[in-house]
């Protein structure tokens, strides 16, 4: 974790907490993936949905941090003037946004890349799998899908409440190019994400990364999906941050 991973981390529990905000463990899980995005990958015309919405308060920081104006809700709310193109929160809702915004732009040959990140539990859902069938048939290629593969959700571990058994190889055949690495590695996450990519082929990165990263009482632990941050705690996380 590098200086400005741990800046953010900072701010997100000092944003967060100012303003009724939870959800710290998949918030930190996510913070290279959207560090990499904004500070490497991001031009004026790409595009960015945070399906897991839950984890908006990072995001929120670096909206902020240009200059931008987002409310600041548990979920983001659709805001395009302050960055934020899509409603999200209600898991599942992100990807096929991102489609629709693809499809449109090859329609009208569009520049311009999408990019939506989703959490490894929301890959439950069936409107995951029935987009990712539909993002592979329209070869979608300025598609990029990004998993902040955790293994931790809500109500406890990913294998426990269902698992997701090869996803790499099963979005490989249905047609997808599929990278993985380690989420918490912004240089490896911006350089999978630079690959070219297969013609004709969305692009799905799988990073892998620890839920809570960067607080010791709340590495790995599911508890800390939804959990919020008393005085006590704050100041216990602060003091590793700092």
């Amino acid at each position: 974790m590098n200086n400005r991973s741990r800046k953010i981390r900072i701010e997100t529990i000092r944003l967060s907490k100012a303003n009724g905000g939870y959800h710290y463990g998949g918030a930190f899980s996510c913070v290279e993936i959207i560090l990499a995005l904004y500070d490497h990958m991001l031009k004026d015309e790409d595009a960015f949905i945070l399906s897991k919405g839950h984890a908006c308060w990072p995001w929120y920081v670096l909206l902020r941090e240009r200059g931008l104006n987002p409310e600041l809700m548990g979920h983001p709310s659709r805001d395009p003037v302050n960055g934020i193109l899509a409603t999200t929160g209600s898991l599942g809702h992100g990807l096929p946004t991102g489609i629709g915004i693809a499809m449109a732009r090859k329609f009208k040959a569009d520049m311009g890349r999408v990019f939506v990140l989703l959490g490894d539990g929301e890959c439950q859902e069936g409107t995951t799998w029935e987009s990712m069938l539909i993002a592979a048939h329209h070869k979608l290629d300025n598609l990029y899908a990004i998993i902040d593969w955790n293994r931790c959700q809500g109500s406890g571990r990913v294998e426990d409440i269902l698992r997701l058994p090869n996803m790499a190889r099963i979005a490989d055949i249905i047609g997808w190019d599929v990278y993985q690495c380690d989420g918490h590695e912004i240089d490896e996450i911006a350089a999978a994400l630079e690959r070219k990519g297969a013609e004709g082929k969305p692009k799905l990165l799988i990073a892998h990364t620890v839920k809570g990263k960067g607080v010791s009482f709340m590495t790995d632990d599911p508890a800390w999906h939804a959990r919020g941050l008393d005085d006590e705690h704050e100041a216990m996380a602060l003091k590793e941050l700092f």
